[in-house]
């Protein structure tokens, strides 16, 4: 005889692999929406929970595989991202950039100013060393910028 399915006959016959893919998209979300690595992994780890259960394993090695998964993940991918991040070299820009460079004297510097060539731009600048004179043409290091002028020894 034909009988009508309920609502709750139609959800326990979905397959536990669709449920792991649920939740798989559903840690995917909070991934993209903060940025957070570790949503990623775990929607990983759910994803190894689905293929478990398309291949027939259990519930419990299901959950074994999602947890085993995306702890592994998580110790061995995260080391390796912080490591990567504070290895990458920190770009100046603007007067940050231009500390450290070197600049020749255009007008004789000393302690009360004087003009330099830096970074292809004329700029004031003034002697770290109050008693210390730069003639025309000799080479400076510019040890900071202040205001606009750079300050050089």
């Amino acid at each position: 005889m034909w009988r009508l399915r309920s609502y709750h006959d139609h959800v326990d016959s979905i397959d536990a692999w669709v449920w792991w893919l649920v939740v798989a998209v559903g840690l995917g979300i909070p991934l993209v929406l903060t940025a957070m690595p570790e949503f990623g992994m775990l929607a990983v780890g759910a994803g190894a929970g689905a293929l478990t259960a398309a291949l027939g394993g259990g519930i419990v090695l299901q959950v074994v595989i999602f947890a085993a998964v995306s702890v592994a993940l998580i110790a061995v991918v995260r080391p390796i991202v912080a490591r990567q991040r504070s290895e990458r070299p920190e770009l100046s820009s603007g007067v940050d950039a231009l500390k450290g460079r070197q600049a020749v004297v255009l007008e004789r510097v000393d302690g009360g100013g004087g003009r330099i060539k830096l970074a292809g731009e004329i700029w004031s600048a003034r002697a770290l060393d109050a008693g210390q004179v730069y003639e025309v043409g000799q080479e400076v290091d510019v040890v900071e910028i202040d205001g606009a002028t750079a300050v050089v020894m």
